[in-house]
Parts: C-alpha cells; sequence; structure tokens
C-alpha cells in the first residue's frame, strides 16, 4: 500500500490563509525588510516569492536590493539601521552572500526579536534554553507537517538525519519540544541504516539526493524529507530535476506517509517566516499572538 503524501504546498497555502486573518486582527500592519544583496538568479527568485506572499497576506515588503560589491561595513550599518527602524518587524538577509562578505558577521548583526530567519546565536540560545523566541523556518515547517499528519507526537521517535545549524540540530529541539524521543544521526554514525529503521518520524536533511533506501524506513513511517538537490533529468537531455534525500518511489511501498520533492517540506519555509514576522510584531509591540497561529 502507497504512503499517504503529505501535501506541504496545501499547508502552506493553509498557513498563509491563517497568517493574513492573524493580520487583519491586529492593530497595525507588520512589516518584514528583505535585504538582497548581488545578483544570484535563484536569491532574487525567493526574494520575490518572498515579497510576493508578504504582500498577499497584508504586511508591508520593505526590500532593499544591494549591489555585489557593497562594503561589509555599509551592510552591516543597514542592518542596525532596521534594528531601529520601529516600523520594520522582521529583517531578512537573504544567503548566500557574496565572496568577501562575512555572512556570520551580518546575520549576528540582526537584532533577535526581529531575526524572523532564526539563525542568530541569540535565537539559537533561545531555542536550546526552551525560552520564548523566533524558531528557525524550515524545522518548524518539518514540525508542523509531522504533526498535521501523526496529531500528537508526544512518546514518537524521531532520527534527525544530519546536524546541520541550519536544520538538523535546530530539528532536533523543536522535536524534543513535542516531547519526542530524539535521535540525531550524521555522517560517523555506526550502521546509520538500522538507525533510521527505528524512526517513527524520520527527517533526513543532509542534502545528499536520494541516500536514504526504502529499507531504512520503518514500515509506516512518517517521512519529512528536508533534501532539495538538482540532479539530471532521466527523460530530457540536458535538464535536471529536483529529488529529495530519499529515494521516493521505492520509499512510498515502505513510509506510512512522506513528503514528496518538490512540494513538501520547501513550500514551508515561507509561510513560516510570515508567520514568524507576525510573532515578532507582536512580542515587539506588546500584542497577544493570534491564537489561529497555533499548531
Amino acid at each position: 500500500m502507497s504512503a499517504i503524501k503529505i501535501d506541504g504546498k496545501a499547508y502552506a497555502e493553509r498557513l498563509r490563509g491563517h497568517v493574513a486573518q492573524a493580520v487583519k486582527a491586529l492593530p497595525a500592519q507588520p512589516g518584514l525588510a528583505v535585504v538582497l544583496v548581488g545578483e544570484d538568479p535563484a536569491s532574487q527568485v525567493y526574494v520575490r516569492s518572498k515579497a510576493k506572499f508578504t504582500v498577499e497576506t497584508g504586511m508591508r515588503s520593505i526590500e532593499h536590493k544591494l549591489p555585489a560589491d557593497i562594503s561589509e561595513d555599509a551592510l552591516v550599518s543597514l542592518v542596525r539601521d532596521l534594528n531601529a527602524d520601529p516600523e520594520v518587524d522582521g529583517i531578512l538577509v537573504q544567503l548566500p552572500l557574496p565572496k568577501g562578505l562575512n555572512s556570520d558577521r551580518v546575520i549576528e548583526e540582526i537584532h533577535p526579536d526581529k531575526d524572523v530567519d532564526g539563525l542568530t546565536e541569540a535565537s539559537a540560545g533561545r531555542l536550546s534554553l526552551g525560552k520564548k523566541g523566533l524558531r528557525p523556518c524550515t524545522p518548524t515547517g518539518c514540525v508542523m507537517l509531522a504533526k498535521d499528519t501523526l496529531g500528537d507526537l508526544s512518546g514518537k521517535h524521531c532520527v534527525v538525519l544530519g546536524r546541520s545549524i541550519l536544520v538538523g540540530k535546530p530539528a532536533a529541539l523543536l522535536f524534543l519540544e513535542q516531547n519526542c524521543t530524539v535521535t540525531i544521526a550524521h555522517s560517523r554514525t555506526k550502521d546509520l541504516a538500522s538507525v533510521c529503521r527505528e524512526a517513527d518520524i524520520l527527517v533526513p536533511a543532509v542534502g545528499r539526493p536520494q541516500m536514504v533506501q526504502a529499507e531504512w524506513i520503518k514500515p509506516g513511517a512518517c517521512v519529512i524529507d528536508v533534501g532539495i538537490n538538482r540532479v539530471p533529468s532521466q527523460r530530457f537531455e540536458g535538464k535536471t530535476r529536483l529529488v529529495g534525500d530519499v529515494d521516493y518511489k521505492p520509499a512510498r511501498d515502505v513510509a506510512g506517509s512522506i513528503t514528496p520533492v518538490p512540494g513538501g517540506v520547501g513550500p514551508m519555509t515561507i509561510a513560516c517566516l510570515l508567520r514568524n514576522t507576525v510573532i515578532a510584531a507582536c512580542h515587539r509591540r506588546g500584542w497577544d499572538v493570534p491564537s489561529i497561529l497555533d499548531f
């Protein structure tokens, strides 16, 4: 029996609808500032999508498009200005930055109360300590999809495959917040396949195309595939296609539910960014966070 396909695109659309309802209930319009440096085509596409959905949900989109040769000090100065701007509730610096710019230094300049990507050291510290703060978008989307599919996650064994600071580690902490028993597995884990087979919830996030095979998956498990990898097309010469970290077709015959790539975790990232912007606005301005944003 084929696994249930977890439709991240549909969930993200519902979440954006909840964000729009929440915005309407607020005393003022939240503002999201996005900083794009250089001409990277993929980054330009992401920024356009973020701006589009920001406006569609009723918030203000504040875009700063900067040349690739901007000095690091000038970029840091802009971030500091945005920190001080009372009309800006969230700040996002689109990564990767052009060569020569220290992304760590720039990101650390973002005030944690406006860190809607959840990438600063302060945000990571708040997450690890269980304190109120803005959570990383992609890992939050993973938890949302798992919870929507399985309901209460308490007591589930979650195996996160990957230990990156962007996805693996924060995902593990967020599933721990849901009272899961969490294992972080990685390239040096002994007998990796057997560790993955223990998972009720398997979250591959390593960036290696189709690494996770069907026999790595516990029958009936929920698989949240974070990987987005571009590989040569099998049908069209010279073209490429997107695949996840899971060998999707065979995995469907074993898993109970699984996210596709594309259309799984990916769409959740922007939707969670918009949710974070509303939460940031509420925390900064002393408003109650609308309950419609709970999950």
